[in-house]
């Protein structure tokens, strides 16, 4: 009936490890993920600058952002199609897949690599302009909270963890509805909506209304504030770090 009615079941049938279904395959391309996600906003901005201390208007770095979520779909699809059948498993009571590795393998044997990447039009149309709110809303942020006199630079780890957090709500107020469109169609038997993410949505509302394309928001929200202070801390201090050891590279 909800985020919370969700948790206790899960609890009482699966235990604490029922909490954590399907998080190898998160796990295993988090780090490329990011690390290919700050890439692209740097490449983003780059492109759009004439010299390296041109400083980009919020629509600029809107744009910036889209790009690094075009690039991080190519790691992300698969693995959120692995982790979406990994979680569902449970409810139907049926053990098909006995773990992220298994599940890769089944997928490409029946469908080759197009069953792997199945979804991957829905998770760039969540990914691309989620990364693009999710970097524009950083920065936003880190100008508002920088003190008058002092540099975006000199931002201290509270204010860097409130503009993060805050950045990654309003990417998943953006993505939810075509998280929500994706995950229904990766876990749908082959052929259920041969119309793609058109089928999704119309069935969606049909049955269930407009509100079922925000559904699991109350657990995505929880999650988004620590998770993304956390990202953006560890980003800018791995920045400093980096910069400290090789200032020219």
């Amino acid at each position: 009936s909800g985020t919370f009615d969700c948790f206790r079941k899960t609890l009482v049938g699966e235990g604490v490890r029922g909490l954590y279904r399907g998080m190898a395959a998160p796990i295993i391309g988090v780090t490329p993920m990011f690390a290919v996600c700050f890439f692209g906003f740097g490449l983003g901005k780059r492109l759009q600058q004439r010299t390296p201390d041109d400083i980009l208007t919020y629509p600029q770095l809107f744009a910036a952002g889209m790009l690094s979520g075009v690039f991080t779909t190519v790691i992300m699809a698969p693995g959120e199609r692995i982790k979406c059948l990994l979680q569902i498993q449970a409810a139907t009571g049926e053990t098909k897949y006995s773990g992220s590795l298994d599940c890769a393998k089944q997928l490409y044997r029946e469908a080759g690599i197009r069953g792997v990447y199945k979804g991957t039009v829905l998770t760039l149309m969540r990914d691309v302009p989620a990364s693009g709110m999710y970097f524009m809303t950083y920065e936003w942020l880190k100008n508002v909270l920088t003190p008058e006199g002092k540099s975006v630079s000199d931002l201290s780890a509270p204010r860097i963890l409130f503009a993060g957090g805050l950045a990654g709500i309003f990417n998943w107020a953006v993505a939810i509805p075509p998280d929500v469109l994706k995950s229904r169609f990766q876990t749908a038997p082959p052929g259920k909506y041969p119309n793609g993410f058109r089928d999704v949505l119309r069935e969606l509302i049909r049955e269930e209304g407009v509100a079922s394309l925000y559904k699991g928001f109350t657990a995505v929200m929880i999650r988004a504030f620590p998770a993304n202070a956390a990202c953006f801390l560890g980003f800018e201090v791995a920045m400093k770090f980096l910069n400290w050891i090789a200032p020219g590279l």
